[in-house]
């Protein structure tokens, strides 16, 4: 069973004891409902949020949320901030780390977005939430595994709070920079890290000593150096006595059961583990008291007091059960189908051996689940990071060109005195003309790269759905010819993902993978033929996946739900100074296809389509070149035939875009 002796420090907006959380959140309420201006009832809002972060974390991001929307209502960015921090650790408490994530990217885009624009204590106030934010992104990536991002995170907020000396803070990342060193196996750089931890809150009189305490007690217990462990359980809980923390007191006291099973005292562990379920209880705490019951059942299983141990893992199997935790609900059905085998009762030990057969395979597909959830959450906070960090380049072009620009007036100003006015205001105008026509060029390419960073991750996201659907519906075999596939198609939408234009070779190819895979998806349900005029050129090319959209969309809802086999064209051609892509499909038709849409219980909002029409206008802009699409239904004598889709695009060589702008 794994027990999770090192706690991570949630860098909140304040700290304050727990035992007294309660009553100073309902002075906070009561100051709130007096108050006048609404600049102080937003801070009173995160204040009380804060206040309910270690008692009632639902309760916290109820606040938190109030103190959001009033942020946004007044514009007060830094209370804004602050409201992003405080759901943000509500939903890590909540075990939400997706919302968790999302929420401290808000917070880190909202303090760097104020970062220039604040001196002074407001610049300091800034500076010392934008640490925040980027140690609570540290927490969230720790607490999913991924380490380097965990470092790279905390050791930015590190380096804020070093300069401002803020020595509570300093800490507190000291420690989090331990525990992801000591989910790494470095107990060594963990120790240094948790003793430097420990040395500053000493110094200062931090009231969460106890926790970092514990810590290293736990360090030195995972070392097997028991003395030296029960010496910091010991401090810790004489920490604890001076600055009550009732989740940190129940894990404190699970560890120092575990210390006691270790050194063969199983009276004084059962003593521990009851007061650990006391602690847990008192806060709601069902993970900790779940975990808890199991170790109770633990230490009467090697007594060989079997009823004891029954009754105490089946409660903690019963509240694992409850919280959905598949791992903890595995250990369970197994002691107790060792439990029922040491009674003699056979009947009882095979259906709880069956319960956790089926609970093992559950954690392994959970464990899956987790990796991809875990991969689409980092995908889409690195594109996040990159949008923004585009938008911080463009800013710094703007000021530049401020600058640039002001330093030109000066200039000019100076002609204007030597010169005739006349002449020195026409090549002024003439310049500031050039200027705006190109800030307007590289503005729609922008827009145009944002649209399609939009519409990758929509691909990737209806792919893996597909992929989903596939291997439900298939075998191991085909699942693994399928995937191999996808595996090809990704490398190529990957390859040319920063593309502003592909060869259509190229976009030929990606189309070509996609077909193939939705032919095996849907069991050959259609046949596909893709072809190219002679005239077009080697070096001509289109957006990457600008046609995939229609494509999908004409398989989807015309030819799947016609009864017979089906037939897709799709056509490249050229007329005049424009490239025509045709897609033509032998569905059901647009009109009868719409029809279907409509009359679903739940009808699913194409983004695909309205990206792709975007992005279109987006290209008009650019290019200054008509870019169209028309929807065609075919018909003969008043009999559906299909649907034909029409684009009309202005033609592009590769060679005059080059590689897209990185």
């Amino acid at each position: 069973m794994k027990i999770y002796h090192y706690f991570l420090f949630l860098l909140l907006v304040s700290t304050t004891r727990v035992a007294s959380q309660n009553k100073a959140a309902d002075s906070l309420i009561t100051v709130f409902k007096n108050a006048k201006n609404d600049i102080d009832k937003v801070e009173l809002l995160n204040a009380i949020a804060s206040e309910y972060r270690t008692d009632s974390p639902k309760k916290m991001l109820d606040y938190a949320e109030k103190a959001l929307q009033l942020s946004q209502k007044i514009q007060y960015r830094l209370a804004e901030g602050n409201a992003y921090l405080n759901k943000g650790n509500a939903s890590i408490i909540l075990g939400d780390y997706v919302l968790a994530l999302q929420n401290f990217s808000n917070a880190q885009a909202v303090f760097e977005s104020e970062e220039e624009k604040r001196t002074g204590g407001e610049k300091a106030e800034v500076n010392n939430g934008l640490a925040r934010a980027y140690g609570s992104v540290g927490i969230v990536f720790s607490e999913q595994s991924n380490y380097s991002k965990a470092l790279q995170y905390h050791l930015k907020a590190l380096k804020i709070y070093e300069e401002s000396r803020n020595y509570e803070k300093m800490a507190r990342v000291y420690n989090n920079v331990g525990i992801v060193y000591k989910a790494q196996g470095e107990d060594f750089k963990a120790l240094q890290y948790f003793i430097k931890c420990l040395k500053i809150q000493q110094k200062i009189g931090d009231n969460t000593v106890g926790i970092t305490t514990t810590n290293i007690g736990s360090i030195y217990q995972n070392q097997k150096n028991y003395p030296k462990a029960f010496e910091y359980y010991t401090k810790a809980q004489q920490l604890f006595d001076k600055h009550p923390n009732n989740r940190g007191l129940g894990e404190l006291y699970n560890n120092i059961g575990l210390y006691y099973k270790n050194t063969n005292n199983q009276s004084k562990a059962l003593e521990s583990y009851s007061r650990a379920l006391e602690r847990f209880a008192s806060i709601e705490d069902k993970f900790g008291v779940s975990d808890t019951y199991f170790y109770i059942g633990d230490i009467y299983y090697e007594q060989g007091k079997y009823q004891e141990a029954l009754v105490n893992t089946s409660k903690s199997l019963e509240l694992a059960r409850a919280l959905d935790i598949t791992e903890q609900v595995e250990h369970a059905e197994k002691r107790l189908s060792e439990i029922y085998e040491k009674q003699g009762k056979s009947a009882e030990a095979l259906q709880h051996y069956k319960l956790y057969s089926i609970a093992k395979d559950s954690v392994s597909n959970h464990e899956s689940i987790r990796n991809s959830v875990r991969a689409e959450m980092n995908f889409e906070f690195e594109k996040k990071e990159a949008i923004q960090k585009k938008e911080q380049e463009k800013k710094e072009i703007v000021y530049k060109e401020q600058v640039k620009r002001h330093s030109q007036q000066i200039v000019f100003t100076a002609l204007l005195i030597l010169l005739l006015c006349g002449i020195v205001f026409l090549i002024y105008n003439r310049l500031q003309l050039k200027k705006h026509l190109t800030l307007q060029k590289e503005l729609a390419e922008y827009e145009q790269k944002a649209l399609h960073l939009q519409m990758n991750p929509h691909f990737v996201f209806n792919c893996l759905g597909s992929i989903s659907s596939f291997i439900v519906q298939n075998g191991t075999d085909s699942a693994i010819k399928y995937l191999s596939k996808f595996s090809k198609l990704m490398r190529l939408t990957l390859e040319y993902s920063k593309e502003s234009l592909i060869p259509i070779d190229k976009e030929i190819e990606s189309l070509q993978n996609y077909l193939e895979l939705e032919q095996l998806r849907f069991n050959k349900k259609f046949e596909f033929a893709i072809t190219k005029s002679g005239e077009i050129e080697d070096d001509m090319g289109l957006p990457p996946l600008l046609l995939q959209p229609f494509v999908e969309n004409a398989i989807i809802h015309g030819l799947i739900p016609k009864k017979e086999s089906g037939k897709l064209d799709v056509d490249f051609a050229l007329n005049g100074e424009n490239l025509i892509c045709t897609i033509t499909d032998n569905g059901i038709g647009f009109n009868k296809s719409k029809e279907l849409k409509e009359n679903l219980v739940s009808v699913h909002k194409s983004m695909a389509l309205d990206i792709t029409r975007k992005r279109l206008e987006m290209m008009e802009a650019y290019t200054s070149k008509k870019a169209k699409v028309e929807i065609e239904e075919l018909t003969e004598n008043g009999v559906v035939l299909g649907t034909k889709v029409v684009l009309n695009l202005p033609i592009q060589f590769v060679g005059e875009e080059g590689r897209s702008k990185r």
